[in-house]
Order: structure tokens, then C-alpha cells, then sequence
């Protein structure tokens, strides 16, 4: 079975009832694609950016994993359920008595970093099972609290049993943790009624296509869907390579680059007969020493670079499984 070797970022409207896994199938498909993965999980009830990368720029998916997060989330208040939103049972129902000074002082209490307990209904594991597991044959482990930080915590809209909030948040920071919290904040319980991830890192919303418009494409048009692979690296310093550096670079050999440059991990691009393209990912010592960490396929050269002239993505067939 021949499947296309692509290489590039689909940025996915992921619709409510579908688990990530499932829309990254569905991705996959339309495209044909030899191999594919999406960053940071969104539970079916959540619905928004899903960035799935293809090809090469696997390589640079963890970049998308700690980077943060915006989110539009409605809380419903009054009542607590069993997962900490709408899709468990409802255990406890509170009257509900407040007004925009008491919802503003709750917020105030729940903004910079914070302690947040990992809910039993995750997929964070314990001994190889994912906490969900355990919570589904009755059981309730113990759980250390880890710290997290809400950037922005914004009132959007209120009605009388509900908030509308923008979240901007670090990873690993859960929003039914935090609709619990603001719950327990007002006095009258709450769970996440709906979740619509907005943005990762520099990704948004904004450019994302749905699987029913990408599945109605032509192959030129879901082609032109895809980012390239550096729009996941934006927020690194960049480096490039002159010729003679490029080929050594590409081989992992360590360069000696002049130090003008922030030190730490860059992203590093390289130049050819073929133009210039992405390298790969690379730390910059103190003594100019830029040692290869991540490398993309020499066959990918040049990567297509973000804000380029060249096709953004590459696309060519395969054999697969």
C-alpha cells in the first residue's frame, strides 16, 4: 500500500465528540499520510485548535506540548460532578447567589501560579494505567498537587448560572480543575460545561480548517492547508549556515558560530544548491560551540521556512503499512 510522505502542520478545528486520536485518524487519511501525530490531548467534549504534525515535523512536536495554552471555557455553576465537567453525573447541587464583585474576587485568587490536584477522570498515569482506569473500577487514588500558572483569567459573559471565561494558562494546567476551583471560590460548586482550546504557543485558532473542510478538499487544497515544519520553532532564536557549515551541520558535526546570538537551543537553517531550508534544532554554548540536537532528513532540505516563497509543504508517495 503506498501512502504520501508529508511534511508540514495542519492546524485542526477539532469538533465536540471526537476523541484527539479519532481526528488525528481522520487527518491522516485525507491525506494519505506515511506518519502523523497531534499535540496535546483535548477530551472529546473539547473542541477547538488541535495541531497535527506530519512527516518531519514530529521532530519538533514537544515544542507544542510545553508551550501554553488559551482557552474560551463556560463553567456552569451550582452544580459538582463526578469528572469536574458535563459529561459525569451530577453529586451535589448548591444554590447559587452571586454578583461581578464576587466573581471578580474569586478570579483574583485563581490568577498567577497556583496548586491544582490531577482529577481521577485524566489520562495522567499511575504504574503504567491511566488515572481514568482506575477511576472507572471504583477506585480513587492519591494524587500530589503540582503547581501551574494561569497568565489570564478574563470574565467574557455571566448569565445567572454560568461564566464565559478566557484562560491563558501554562501546560499541564487542567480547566475543570479550574472551573472546580472557581466553584468552590464562589461557595456554590461548579463544573466545565464546554471547552474551546483558542491558541498553542503561537498557533491559533484563526488559521485552523475543519476535518469536514479538509476532507472536501483537492490534494492541492489540503496541501496548502499545511504550515511548515519551523512555524512550530517561531519562538527560538534563529541561526544560518553558510554552504560548508550547512553539509558539516548535517552530518551532526558540532560549528564554531560567532556568539551574537541568545545561548541555549536555536533553530538552525542552512543553504544549498536548492535555496535555503531548516536544518533542524541545535544548542548554542557559551563558547560558540552549536552542537545538533534534532536533524530533519537530508531528502526534506530545504524545508519550507515560515514567511517563504517555496511551496509550504513537500509531499511525495511512499510505501507504507
Amino acid at each position: 500500500m503506498m501512502k504520501n510522505r508529508i511534511d508540514g502542520v495542519l492546524l485542526l478545528d477539532k469538533p465536540v465528540g471526537i476523541t484527539s486520536n479519532g481526528a488525528l485518524v481522520r487527518a491522516k487519511r485525507a491525506y494519505g499520510a506515511a506518519k502523523a501525530g497531534h499535540t496535546g490531548t483535548l477530551d472529546p467534549l473539547a473542541s477547538g485548535l488541535l495541531p497535527i504534525c506530519f512527516g518531519e515535523a514530529t521532530k519538533f512536536a514537544s515544542d507544542l506540548l510545553t508551550a501554553n495554552k488559551r482557552y474560551m471555557a463556560t463553567v456552569a455553576l451550582g452544580q459538582v460532578t463526578t469528572t469536574g465537567d458535563a459529561e459525569g453525573e451530577v453529586i451535589q447541587t448548591l444554590p447559587v447567589s452571586v454578583d461581578g464583585a464576587s466573581i471578580e474576587t474569586a478570579l483574583s485568587t485563581l490568577r498567577g501560579e497556583i496548586q491544582q490536584i490531577p482529577p481521577m477522570h485524566s489520562a495522567l498515569k499511575r504504574d503504567g494505567k491511566p488515572l481514568y482506569a482506575y477511576a472507572r473500577a471504583g477506585l480513587t487514588l492519591t494524587r500530589d498537587p503540582r503547581t501551574v500558572s494561569i497568565y489570564d483569567l478574563t470574565l467574557v459573559a455571566s448569565a445567572q448560572n454560568s461564566l464565559t471565561l478566557d484562560v491563558t494558562c501554562s501546560k499541564g494546567t487542567y480547566i475543570r480543575v479550574l472551573a472546580e476551583q472557581i466553584g468552590a471560590a464562589l461557595g456554590c460548586g461548579a463544573h466545565l460545561a464546554s471547552l474551546r482550546r483558542t491558541s498553542v504557543g503561537v498557533l491559533s485558532l484563526t488559521q485552523a480548517v475543519t476535518l469536514d473542510t479538509l476532507e472536501a478538499m483537492q490534494p492541492e487544497g489540503r496541501l496548502s492547508a499545511l504550515l511548515p515544519s519551523d512555524s512550530l520553532l517561531q519562538s527560538l532564536p534563529r541561526i544560518d549556515l553558510d554552504q560548508d557549515a550547512t553539509t558539516r551541520f548535517r552530518h551532526g558535526q558540532c560549528i564554531a558560530v560567532a556568539l551574537s546570538h541568545p545561548l541555549g537551543r536555536v533553530r538552525v537553517y542552512g543553504s544549498g544548491i536548492e535555496g535555503v531550508g531548516l536544518l533542524g534544532t541545535a544548542q548554542l554554548g557559551d563558547q560558540g560551540a552549536l552542537m545538533p540536537l534534532r536533524l530533519v532528513a537530508e531528502s526534506h532540505f530545504p524545508a519550507q521556512e515560515t514567511g517563504s516563497t517555496v511551496p509550504r509543504a513537500k509531499f511525495h508517495s511512499e510505501k507504507g503499512e
